[in-house]
């Protein structure tokens, strides 16, 4: 695990490693989520980048092992819901991925936890994230953090899609 290094990826070489890393996680789920990421309007996003992940209120990280860059995270901030808290700051976990060769040495969790410290330090109280009952791996890792089910907070078109929270405070 120690070869493992999180890193923000900000500058224009960092940017197309994690636009190559976040179409490879959209490749890899399609099956479970090409209504979702066609509604988010993936490619548009991917272009922007790093669009509505940018510094000082949303980043996007990436796992690095040596000179390879084997997974990716990204944070958005949200606006509140009529269920959330008043003066809740909100933020959003989106594209966790870790490479298949890597999985199982804990790359997803230094994400999740690194996204959390930057979460932290940015004045967030809650987390969100949205994720298909079918990622089970993914689910118990976010289990694991603390993360529990909360109610609906976007569009998804798949009804089945899970909606968990984690607080900051």
């Amino acid at each position: 695990m120690a070869s493992i290094v999180i890193i923000h990826a900000e500058q224009p070489p960092l940017l197309d490693v994690a636009r190559d890393l976040f179409r490879e996680y959209a490749k890899s789920i399609e099956h479970l989520a090409a209504a979702s990421f066609a509604q988010q309007n993936l490619e548009g996003e991917l272009r922007s980048l790093p669009g509505k992940y940018a510094p000082p209120k949303g980043c996007i990280l990436l796992a690095m092992d040596g000179d390879q860059a084997v997974g990716c995270a990204a944070l958005r901030r949200l606006g509140p819901m009529s269920h959330d808290r008043p003066g809740e700051r909100i933020c959003e976990m989106k594209r966790l991925y870790a490479k298949p060769e890597t999985r199982g040495r804990g790359v997803g969790r230094l994400l999740c936890q690194a996204l959390i410290r930057f979460a932290k330090s940015a004045g967030y109280t809650l987390m969100k994230l949205d994720t298909e009952p079918e990622l089970e791996s993914a689910c118990r890792l976010y289990r694991s953090l603390g993360f529990v089910d909360i109610p609906r907070y976007n569009d998804d078109p798949k009804p089945e899609t899970m909606y968990l929270g984690l607080r900051l405070d």
